[in-house]
Parts: structure tokens; sequence; C-alpha cells
């Protein structure tokens, strides 16, 4: 029993250093600078329906577009 906790301390004790460094980069690096614009977003979205443009405004004919015309 005393063997396994001779291992496993020294690698708690390296996860929780290593999370903390992490976690004080991410906090002076500004990852938590802005946290209310995701949310924010989601209720500014756009809902409006999006129309597709016509074949003759994409530029493109039809019977180019469509290989089953046999042309």
């Amino acid at each position: 029993m005393t063997e396994s906790l001779l291992l496993l301390l020294p690698i708690a004790l390296l996860f929780v250093i290593v999370i903390g460094a992490v976690f004080w980069w991410a906090i002076f690096a500004g990852q938590f600078d802005d946290t209310g614009k995701a949310g924010e977003s989601i209720l500014e979205d756009d809902d409006t329906p999006r129309v597709a443009p016509s074949s003759k405004e994409a530029g493109v004919h039809q019977d180019k577009a469509d290989p089953k015309n046999g042309e």
C-alpha cells in the first residue's frame, strides 16, 4: 500500500500543478474576458429565411446545369 502512495501522490501533485498552470495562463491570456458574448449572440440571431439565388442570377444556364437535359 505504501508503494502505491509513493507513486500516486507525486503523479497527483504533478496533475494539480499542470492544471493550475493552464488555468493561470487562461486567466491572464484573456480567455475569460468576454463570457457573455456567446450567450447574447444566440438572442441576436437573425432568423430571416435566406433565399437561394435563381439560376439566372447565379450566371448558370439551365441547360448546362442539368446533365439530364440531353443537350
